[in-house]
Parts: structure tokens; sequence; C-alpha cells
């Protein structure tokens, strides 16, 4: 460690012990306990009182859609804001700077639609996104379909968020795992069931009400998780590098420029090694806004439960751009994490550890609870809008329409209250096979585009037929999920295909630079990294001797030491990412065993390329000719179209190769969606003179006024005609008006604020 740990400092200043017999040897203070016992004892009160406001389905899904502005705009923002967000944010910053905020505020360009958005969900008056598709479709199948995907989506949702949170609380905490009959268990195989039961109480109690109100609560945490590591690294960085006599905590910024590459400080990373490079953030940005659109939650937080339009948007981008605002400090907090504590060995081998482990050395008693306190908001602030909403799914497209359609408001509640632990028990045990925040997070962006393009091309194309919405929804789910998955399985001989076995070019890129002090931190846990493993590998008393010897040369030699300022090569290498492999390519031996003595070699010298800084060169490598490959993990099959297209992949950097996964998931269904409707019958022509009408509606926030506005537009939606864009057509867009022009715009400015807040926040204390 950098330092020792603060919770061995804490006892110094008179902080009353207190170790429960539940702690497992846990190091934490009296205040700590208090803060988490207090937070959970105040979310189930929340839920028990919320339990006795529900009467019926719309009471338990949607809170009787009487939410105003500020409720509306922490529950947008809380079920936003996962206990991933932070941690992502630190282990993309720590590893590649400022840049690697992209793995968060991708969001922040999708946000200005949200102003339109919000008023498609109040005006749908469901209380699922089920409920549209099978209004839209005219088809309770699909809005059963729809169930499904929805349930799984919340699966790995929250599956992701509840991994960070063991990525946290493990380092947090200082334990990682301890003894139970006679079993040692990993730390987090308890810690994330345990939460997954406080969320199920508090959101079964409770529904949607209970949801919102402790939203406001957390959203209050969850801004405070966002600064309150800031003042106190600037500290450190003071105390560390400083004189604390003499420097102001603003002199912090100055000493996190002395201490870090100048490059950690772009926004946008070099496209041959950042893994956010300009290309991959604009299809991340297209493919989100995409998908986002059919995430389950987003009829309820979106807007569907707010008093009327107005509110809807406004909550919907008030509390989105909240998070925007704080992913700026959670980077902040990250690249002070990265000046102090570059030479730590923990960090080295997993940077998802980077929250907890800046939080454990700089926060003090009761401040470490309020910190564990306030990612568990994050969490619960999320999870419990999702357990709700699957909840609704569950009753409104499967149990309502299929096995009792004329059950009672009291018996549809309970069976919601009882299906909210499918939600939350999938995503944990998900969470407990997986504990990758960021592999789940990149899942996440593909799984919405199962639905996306029915829901795009069916809210604003009358032709779009139901046929075609099963077509494609297929479609996706083969071509993206399953045979990509069972390919490789029901046919093995697939990976170790020669035109398979294709990676990306190698290449060393080394630049001549002087060495920052945070390189020099790197280089030294580097080191102990390796001192580690070789003890490890000397002291395996079941490996023979060549073993031994095998993998000390697969070691390699010992990283030599730096000094800061000094001349040195930095040399980072990049490419070998397989073409057509999610995991990865093995080299095997001449026997047809994978053998990792099999490694790439030189092949050109370094060259000075045209686009590379002066001093930087660059060497290609490759695998010694003839070397056989099994492919690892699910086939990328919608990589075969890029062959066909003459495309050399070849010569394409890894992010570059992330980015082209997503166009063919992005254009395709689109593509599919609209040929089939084109030779299919659409949907019954009342159907759809209903379901449009009621968009054209606006509504009123006196439901019996609404009702009317409604009865009428139904008698003659002819009338409405003049409301579209393109009048007399099957496009069904609407004229935008002044509101919507001038909030959008509105919006736009926003975003670029906090991309200007960033910039400023990049420059405070570097060298004019």
């Amino acid at each position: 460690m950098a330092s020792p740990p603060a919770s061995l400092a804490r006892f110094a200043h008179g902080a009353p012990q207190f170790i429960p017999p539940f702690a497992f040897g846990i190091d934490m203070v009296f205040w700590d306990y208090a803060v988490l016992i207090g937070y959970f004892a105040v979310m189930i009160a929340i839920g028990l009182y919320s339990s006795m406001l529900i009467k019926a389905q719309e009471d338990f899904f949607m809170g009787g859609r009487s939410f105003g502005k500020l409720l509306q705009t922490f529950a947008a923002f809380g079920a936003g804001t996962g206990s991933s967000d932070p941690v992502n944010a630190g282990r993309t910053t720590f590893t590649g700077g400022m840049s690697g905020m992209w793995s968060v505020m991708y969001w922040l360009l999708v946000t200005p639609f949200y102003w339109i958005a919000a008023v498609w969900y109040r005006r749908m008056r469901h209380l699922t996104l089920g409920d549209w598709f099978v209004e839209r479709y005219n088809s309770k199948a699909l809005g059963a379909g729809y169930c499904l995907f929805g349930i799984f989506f919340y699966m790995v949702y929250g599956s992701m968020l509840f991994s960070a949170i063991g990525k946290v609380a493990a380092p947090l905490l200082e334990v990682d795992s301890f003894m139970m009959m006679g079993y040692s268990l990993r730390f987090e195989y308890v810690l994330i069931p345990v939460i997954g039961v406080v969320v199920l109480l508090y959101g079964i109690l409770g529904g949607l009400h209970a949801a919102y109100v402790t939203d406001l609560i957390q959203g209050v945490c969850i801004i405070l998780l966002s600064i309150v590591l800031i003042p106190y690294g600037l500290a450190a960085l003071v105390e560390k590098f400083g004189d604390p006599q003499t420097d102001g905590i603003a002199a912090g910024f100055g000493y996190l420029h002395e201490q870090l590459p100048e490059d950690h400080f772009h926004l946008v990373g070099s496209s041959g090694t950042s893994e956010f490079p300009l290309h991959r953030i604009v299809a991340v940005v297209i493919i989100s806004l995409i998908g986002i659109v059919v995430q389950p939650h987003f009829i309820a937080t979106g807007g569907g439960s707010a008093k009327n339009e107005n509110t809807a948007r406004i909550g919907l981008v008030a509390g989105n751009f909240l998070k925007r605002f704080c992913t700026v400090g959670w980077v902040l907090a990250a690249l002070i994490a990265l000046a102090l504590y570059a030479d730590n060995p923990e960090l080295s081998l997993d940077p998802e550890k980077t929250w907890g482990v800046a939080s454990r050395e700089l926060l003090g008693p009761g401040l470490t609870g309020l910190m564990l306190a306030c990612l568990l908001a994050a969490l619960m602030s999320s999870v419990d809008a999702y357990m709700i909403v699957g909840s609704a799914l569950v009753v409104r497209n499967l149990y309502a329409p299929y096995v009792n359609p004329q059950a009672s408001e009291a018996q549809y509640v309970r069976v919601a209250r009882l299906t909210g632990l499918i939600v939350v028990g999938g995503a944990v045990v998900l969470s407990i096979v997986y504990l990758d925040a960021f592999a789940q997070l990149q899942m996440t962006w593909v799984v919405n585009i199962i639905f996306a393009a029915p829901f795009w091309i069916g809210l604003y194309w009358r032709r779009a037929s139901l046929p075609a919405a099963w077509i494609t929804v297929s479609y996706c789910v083969l071509m993206f999920f399953v045979i990509p998955f069972a390919a490789p399985r029901l046919f093995p001989a697939l990976r170790y295909q020669p035109a398979l076995a294709s990676m990306n070019q190698i290449v060393e890129t080394t630049a001549m630079r002087s060495a920052a002090p945070s390189d020099v931190g790197r280089r030294s846990a580097a080191i102990k990294v390796w001192d580690t493993q070789r003890a490890a590998i000397l002291a395996d008393a079941d490996s023979s001797e060549t073993d031994k010897q095998r993998r000390l040369a697969l070691l390699g030699a010992r990283p030599i030491e730096r000094q800061a300022g000094e001349a040195v090569e930095l040399t980072q290498r990049s490419g070998g990412q397989p073409i057509f492999w999610t995991k990865g390519l093995v080299p095997l031996g001449p026997d047809g065993q994978p053998d990792a003595s099999i490694q790439p070699i030189p092949v050109t010298s370094g060259t000075q390329a045209t686009d590379l800084p002066a001093g930087t060169s660059q060497t290609v490598l490759q695998y010694p000719e003839g070397t056989r490959f099994r492919g690892e993990g699910n086939l990328r099959l919608d990589f075969l179209l890029y062959p066909l297209l003459g495309l050399d992949l070849s010569k394409m950097s890894n992010a570059a190769l992330n980015t082209l996964e997503l166009p063919p998931k992005i254009i395709t269904p689109f593509l599919v969606m609209i040929l089939v409707s084109l030779l299919t019958r659409p949907v019954n022509g009342e159907c759809l003179n209903r379901y449009y009408a009621k968009m054209k509606t606006p509504v009123d926030s006196d439901p019996r006024v609404d009702r009317q506005n409604l009865e009428a537009a139904y008698a003659d939606p002819g009338a409405l005609e003049n409301r579209k864009l393109f009048p007399g057509t099957n496009l069904e867009f609407q004229k935008p008006n002044r509101l919507d022009v001038l909030g959008f715009a509105g919006c736009l400015l926003v975003s670029f604020s906090v991309v200007g807040l960033a910039m400023l926040v990049a420059r405070i204390g570097a060298s004019p």
C-alpha cells in the first residue's frame, strides 16, 4: 500500500470501536455501522409506509401517476445512476486518463432526445412498455415476448450493479473472504445476496411510491458520493507532495498535473491505444439512443408516472443531466486516485477497485460507512425501479392475459410482489457468476437492440406489421445471441478453422518522453506484482521443476525500475485481438494442445509512422508462420459481413474492431423490419387509428378531462391529421411546437456545458 489503511488510523483519533458478531472480522468502527444500519432502517420504513397507500395496480406500478417535478427528477436520476457508474468511470479513468469518462458519459449526447421521448411515454398512458407493443401491433403474444426480454435485460443490468458493489466493498472493508461452515467464501458472495434482500423488502412492500421516495434520499447520497472524495484527495496530494503548512487545498490540482502525463487530461483518447477514441464514442452514442427507448423502466421513470407532459420532460432531462455533472466528479476523483496510488499492486491487477481503494485510504470514521451507504443507494435506487417494472411486465403481459384475466386488483398487486423476486434473484445470480462490471456494461449496449427496430418504426410508420416485428426480434435473437453462442458448441470444429483464426495486427508503440511520477508508480506496482507472481511459482509444491521453469519463462524478465524525469521508452502493445471470436485465440503446439510458450515475434523494426508524434515509433509483431489457433468464446457472426465488403480488419486497432461490432446491430434490424413490413399485411386500420389518435392527444392532468379528450380523438381521428409533419402519408412524425424546439436546443446547450466543465476541470492547476 502507498500508505497505511485509513481504517488502521481511525483508532488513533479515539473513535469508539464496535465489532458486531456478524462483521466477520471487518475492521469498521461504531459510526460506520451506525450509518449503514440507520440507512437500511429508513429504507424499509419508507416501504412499510408506502404499502398503506396501495389500492390498485396503478398505485403499485405507477404511484397513481401523481409525481411532480422533484420526485420525477430524482427517479430518473436514481434509475439511471447505478453503483456501476463510479466504478466503471474509475476503472477507465485510472487506466486511460480523462478519456475514460466516456464509459459513462456517452449518455450525455443522448440526453437532449429525452426532451422529446418523455412525451411519448406519458401519452402512451400504459403501465408497461409491453402494453404498448400489445396496442400498437394488436398482439398479446408480442407483449409477452417483450416481457421475457425485459426480465432478461434487468437481470443483466442489475447484475452489473451488484458486481460493482462487490468491487468497491471488498477493498473498502478490507476483506476478501471469510469462513462459513468450514468453507472459504468470497466476500461478494455474501454481501450481494444481503443487499438483494433489502431491496426486495422495501420495493415489494411499497411499490413505485416507495421507490421514488427512496430515490429522492438516495439521489442526495449519490451527489454526496460524487464530491466527497475530491477534497480529501486534494488534501492528500498536498500532504504527500507539497507542504500542508503553506499550501491550500487548491494546490492539490497543481500536484495532480505534476504527477500525471499531460495526455491523461485529454477528453478524447488516441485511436490506437484508448478504449474510447472518437469513432467508438459516436457508435456507442448511436446504439444507446436506439436502444434506450425500449428499456422497460422508461415507461415509468421516462415520464409515464408524471402528473403531466411538462413534468415528465423536466424530470427526465433534469435527472439525467444531474448524472452527467456527477460523472465529472467521479473522473476527477479517479485521476486523484491514480496520482496517489499508481504504485498500488491491488489496482494494477484490478483497476475496477479504484473507487473502493481510494475511499478506504482517504476517508475517516463514519465516512467509510457513508461511502458504502452512498454506493448502496446508487444500486438500490436503480434496482428498486427495475424490480417494480419487471413485476408489472409479468402481471400485465403474462399473468393477466394468459393465467387469470378476471383477477382482482388486490390479486394483481399480490402477484407483482411475488414476482419481484425473479428480477432481483436473477440479477444476484448473474452477478456472482460474472463479477465483471465493465464486461456486463458492454453487454447492456447490445441487448436492447432486440426490440428497438419494432419500437422506432412502429412509432413513426403505420406500415410496420406484426410479422415484421416478430421476424426482426427473431433475427436479432438468433444472429446476435443464439447462433454466436451455440454454433461453436454444437460444431466444435469451427474453433479450429484457419479462416476464422484471424486477428488484428499486433503493434508495439514506443514513445520517448520524460517519465511522469505516475509512470514510476505504475512500474513500481508492476514490479511488486512480478515479484509476487514469481514467489508464488517457486513456492508451488504441486508443480514440477520443468513446469516452474516454463511458467517463469512466460513471466518474463523483471521490469526495470524508473526514476521520475528520466528519458524512458514507454512501450504499449495493442492488437492481437481476434476478429471472429469474443474471448481470444489460443496458440496450439504440434500436439494440438494450447502452448503458451508460442509468442509473437517482431517482423519489422521500429518505424516512424506519419500520423504519430515525433519521437514515437511502432514495431509490428506476428506469430510464427504456420501457428495454429483455437477460437475462444462466442463466434462474432456479424463480422463475416466485413470481408465480403472488402474491408481488411487485420489493420484496424482494438477500438476500431470494438466499434465495428455495433453497425450490423444498428442497421440490419431496421432493414429487416422495413423490408418484411413492405411484404406483409399491416395491423388492422381501426387499431392504428385509435393508437395514433391517442399519441397525438396531449395529456391533461385531470384524469376525467383526459378521458373526454381521448374519446373525442377516437371519434374523429382524421381531425388530427393536420398535426402530422407529412399529412396524408403513412409517416406519423408530428410537427414540433415551440416548446419542443426550445427545450431541445436548451438541452444541447447544457450538454455542451458539461463538456466545457470537464475541459475546465482538466485545466485547473495546469502549467500555462
